[in-house]
């Protein structure tokens, strides 16, 4: 396992702080002994990497990111990015999509989020549109699933329904949350699978550190369940944990980053 801190923000002031989050969710995962698999954890054996980055220079940062993401897909079996914001889900994802291009395999995205990051892209997309700048630039939409997004704009919602992207709502997941994780399963079969996962799809009764907590998501234990099925996949090969603000969860008594690690450590 391959982890990788990407401590990058371009949420126009609102995510200042997520970038200090690998450091302190590390930290945190210090404190776990063991997964619920029962293998031990020891962060000193961890295979640990950190792209440096200058948050003022947006254009350099995403250049980085994408030229250390590529080299990490052509190098290694599986990688873990920890943000940052979701703005470093762009260099990252496109990365991705062109080393499955060039490997001929088939890209997979599924995108655990309480919003759809579909609004009309900055030349430097932020937090908000990173994942419409992807779609524009050539990742198939028809291999692009958004789990648990609760609120989306009016925009958003236009374009999910003209490019036909594949959502699973809220509902669906506490109905029958097996027959969910069976169905992003069988979503992902015979594709190369990329998990990206911004802590808001948790409800902020359990993840309250983070920029647009949004109420009515999924609980911990619920979340957990569905991540520990999905690193079953043979075929997933990168997930990142975006969106944690560790400087603001100080005065939550640091649950959210606590649940950031419990995530991770259910990864490796």
């Amino acid at each position: 396992m391959f982890i990788v801190k990407v401590p990058g923000i371009n949420g126009l002031g609102k995510t200042k702080g997520c970038e200090r989050a690998g450091d302190v969710i590390l930290k945190e995962l210090k404190n776990i002994h063991s997964n619920e698999k029962g293998m031990p954890i020891d962060v000193s054996l961890l295979d640990l990497e950190e792209i440096h980055l200058d948050n003022f220079n947006l254009e350099l940062s995403n250049k980085l990111i994408y030229k250390n993401s590529l080299e990490t897909f052509e190098n290694k079996n599986k990688v873990i990015f920890l943000g940052g914001d979701h703005s470093i889900s762009y260099p990252t994802t496109k990365a991705f999509l062109d080393f499955c291009n060039k490997e001929n395999k088939n890209p997979c995205l599924i995108i655990f989020d309480a919003h759809a990051d579909l609004m009309k892209p900055m030349k430097e997309p932020t937090h908000e549109e990173w994942l419409r700048k992807l779609i524009e630039e050539g990742f198939p939409k028809e291999n692009i699933l958004l789990v648990g997004v609760r609120n989306m704009w009016k925009d958003e919602i236009k374009f999910v329904k003209e490019k036909g992207i594949q959502q699973i709502p809220i509902n669906s997941i506490i109905e029958d949350i097996d027959n969910i994780a069976d169905t992003i399963m069988e979503f992902s079969n015979n594709k190369e699978v990329y998990v990206s996962i911004d802590i808001d799809v948790i409800d902020p009764a359990f993840a309250p550190a983070t920029g647009y907590p949004e109420v009515g998501g999924l609980t911990s234990r619920q979340f957990l369940y569905l991540i520990q099925r999905i690193n079953k996949m043979k075929n997933l090969r990168a997930v990142d944990i975006v969106e944690i603000n560790s400087e603001n969860d100080k005065e939550f008594g640091m649950i959210t980053t606590k649940l950031g690690a419990k995530i991770l450590a259910e990864l490796i």
